[in-house]
């Protein structure tokens, strides 16, 4: 067992003023299985009313509007939270129990089902229906799938942004977490698999000393089901553990943005984000 203390902020800074905008934040952990939130607190300069809620997905969603003009909009999330290694029983699922569950429930089918960032290309489901074949089980070929990209796409800030396909990832074999895990979904559930794509913290450091904060990120990675929901980190080619915290689950990115929203005045602005994470035990 771990408990990490993550502070999140974000924000918008304006090149003029921003006379008002409207927004949804999803930076809240959620309490999961092997997950508990002790605390959780989002902090939004100018002051803000919010509204919270937990969407279709099952993300925290606080929803709020700034109707007085602003330079800044400034997020800050603080969190505590106690994370626990998940222990799957081995499932007998075949491939055809698979099917009929995955077909049978609106849950499975809407993570079976491509969208416009996961999609694959005709080369990668190949690639995934082959090692697929080759497995023993349902939940044998979702790890394979899982390490077999993981292992070929490079971990590279800097080619590709919030709008690159999995397609277009996979042709430059290159991107960032978001990327290898919407190549990594689309593969899933081309050979069959349901599987969602997953946003939260991951511990930078697996020896960090008690009290010690490093400078972390949002990170992405994956969960497939074959009786029960694994997940797995393919940019890091790990298990998900005590270092992994949940904070969104959905489709693709675009179903779990850390901020998204609205606004008016000032035609330019920049975003800025910082992630600081101590292990407290």
């Amino acid at each position: 067992m771990s408990r990490l203390r993550i502070r999140h902020q974000t924000g918008f800074s304006y090149l003029g003023e921003a006379v008002a905008s409207y927004n949804e934040a999803r930076m809240l952990p959620a309490h999961t299985e092997g997950q508990f939130v002790i605390s959780s607190h989002l902090r939004i300069e100018p002051v803000a009313a919010t509204h919270e809620y937990v969407d279709y997905w099952g993300t925290r969603v606080s929803s709020f509007e700034v109707l007085l003009p602003h330079r800044q909009l400034s997020l800050t999330a603080t969190s505590l939270v106690e994370v626990r290694p998940v222990v799957h029983p081995d499932s007998a699922m075949d491939w055809h129990e698979l099917a009929e569950v995955a077909g049978a429930t609106t849950e499975f089918v809407e993570h079976l089902e491509q969208t416009p960032l996961t999609t694959p290309p005709d080369d990668l489901v190949a690639l995934a229906r082959e090692i697929a074949a080759t497995a023993s089980s349902p939940c044998a070929a979702g790890l394979a799938i899982c390490e077999r990209l993981g292992d070929a796409v490079a971990y590279l800030p800097g080619v590709t942004n919030v709008k690159t396909t999995a397609s277009e990832a996979w042709e430059a074999r290159a991107g960032v977490c978001q990327d290898i895990a919407h190549i990594t979904v689309g593969a899933l559930r081309a050979a069959g698999i349901p599987a969602r794509y997953v946003s939260g913290y991951l511990h930078p450091k697996p020896n960090a000393e008690l009290r010690e904060t490093v400078t972390g990120e949002s990170h992405a990675w994956v969960e497939y089901f074959c009786g029960s929901w694994h997940g797995y980190d393919p940019t890091n080619l790990i298990d998900i553990g005590e270092r992994h915290v949940i904070v969104g689950q959905g489709r693709d990115y675009r179903d779990v943005p850390p901020l998204r929203g609205v606004y008016a005045g000032s035609s330019n602005s920049k975003l800025f984000v910082t992630v600081e994470i101590t292990r407290e035990a």
